[in-house]
């Protein structure tokens, strides 16, 4: 690629932006008005989290020489048991994350529709929503991503805007009195809504996987992405706590289309009808996106001899089918076990879990970047500077796991050490048998 056809750091600053700006937004007001809107204190310190992540993620792919994105990463310090703990844990985040996704679409729906739906029918709703995406994924990646770029701004536009003109209707006093209504202790209330503000910036990994497109990517990588995010967590603390003085609080934490809520507050139900069928768009075509993104992911690790080869089979279009249907399996059975009183106590319960098993590959990656920089020949000025942003992020990372609850961190320490057992299986194949024998 020329000079010329390459990125600045302004459009890969706006790119990372647009990466991180999906689905996660659009249902974050009502779970953040369960806690109150303390929860900005959250949005801060989950800002500083994320944008350390983010910069540490843009020099492992400055540094790396091995292919599989963060199962690359982890295999610098963990060798191919973390590298196959990377991509299991990631897989599992996936999975669970776009069971919420297609949640969130069907939550959104019920209010273009004006509808209610009970527990069974919100779950079959959603089963339905995770095969019409998979199926209509099989028409191959590029229909896939002209999709997801339209779609997008479905959600960027109401949210954005949101920030805008919201402002008119915002009443401080509202705000005020949404602050702490269950009076939780500090503490407790900041660690309630962690991860729930975590959620929104899952991705944040991906937005440094365009550095052979930039110009200058050793100083502009680092630069967008450490900027997109910032532009991201602005954008998204601005929004959702214009929707707690805009909207009354125990209102707002009952809806089930909190942005629908607030523009019909705003401009009348025309608007409430008009945000909420572009956010079924939105969700919809960001879940065909995420669902391809699975398939991708669990083909790269099946390439590697980590997952089973089913997951390595493709067509004629060179779309993995098979590792599609059977992923959507998977996200049925997942459906029909979190099956929820409400919507929203199920869309808590999955992203709880799935901001858990995102975390694990975080955790490995943030370690991995310092034995990473020897490899690389890195000065040691640099050096310390990354090791401790590195730092940071992985305090961070960790406090995100105790955030996210009991049950969310006993179901993904389960999964998490049947990765440990999976691994042991295909253990013979990675690691050299013959070479302990001999010694």
């Amino acid at each position: 690629m020329t000079q010329k056809s390459k990125m600045g750091v302004v459009q890969l600053t706006v790119l990372t932006f647009i990466n991180m700006a999906g689905s996660g937004i659009i249902m974050l007001p009502s779970k953040l008005a369960q806690v109150g809107s303390i929860s900005i204190i959250s949005w801060l310190v989950t800002a500083i989290g994320s944008m350390s992540l983010a910069y540490v993620f843009a020099k492992c792919g400055r540094f790396s020489k091995r292919p599989g994105g963060m199962n690359g990463y982890a295999s610098y310090a963990f060798g191919d048991s973390g590298a196959f703990m990377a991509g299991w844990t990631y897989g599992l985040s996936l999975l669970i994350a776009n069971i919420a996704i297609a949640i969130t679409s069907v939550g959104y729906a019920q209010a273009f529709f004006e509808i209610s739906l009970t527990p069974i029918q919100t779950c079959i709703a959603t089963i339905s929503v995770l095969w019409l995406c998979t199926v209509a994924n099989f028409g191959g990646a590029k229909v896939t991503g002209q999709i997801g770029t339209f779609t997008v701004w479905g959600v960027i536009l109401p949210v954005c805007s949101l920030g805008i003109i919201g402002w008119f209707w915002f009443s401080p006093e509202m705000y005020v009195n949404s602050w702490n209504p269950h009076s939780l202790p500090f503490g407790d209330a900041v660690s309630a809504s962690i991860a729930m503000t975590l959620w929104a910036f899952l991705g944040l990994e991906s937005a440094c996987a365009n550095s052979d497109s930039v110009e200058n990517p050793e100083k502009n990588v680092p630069i967008a992405v450490l900027c997109g995010t910032l532009i991201a967590a602005v954008v998204y603390i601005v929004s959702t706590n214009i929707c707690a003085g805009i909207v009354e609080n125990g209102a707002l934490a009952a809806s089930t289309a909190p942005f629908s809520l607030v523009w019909q507050v705003m401009l009348g139900s025309w608007a409430g009808k008009a945000v909420a069928g572009l956010a079924v768009i939105a969700c919809t075509g960001s879940l065909l996106g995420w669902q391809f993104t699975i398939a991708s992911v669990f083909k790269s690790s099946a390439d590697e001899g980590f997952f089973p080869k089913v997951f390595s089979e493709i067509d004629k279009r060179g779309t993995p089918v098979k590792g599609m249907i059977i992923i959507t399996v998977i996200q049925t059975v997942l459906s029909l076990m979190t099956i929820s009183p409400t919507l929203n106590e199920q869309f808590e319960s999955l992203v709880n879990l799935a901001v858990v098993t995102n975390v694990v590959p975080y955790i490995l990656c943030m370690a991995a970047i310092f034995i990473m920089q020897k490899f690389a020949h890195v000065s040691k000025k640099e050096m310390s500077k990354t090791n401790f942003i590195a730092v940071v992020a992985a305090i961070y990372s960790f406090y995100a796991l105790y955030g996210a609850g009991y049950d969310a961190m006993m179901w993904g320490s389960i999964v998490t050490f049947l990765g440990w057992t999976m691994y042991g299986f295909i253990a013979y194949k990675h690691e050299d048998v013959e070479a302990e024998e001999v010694r």
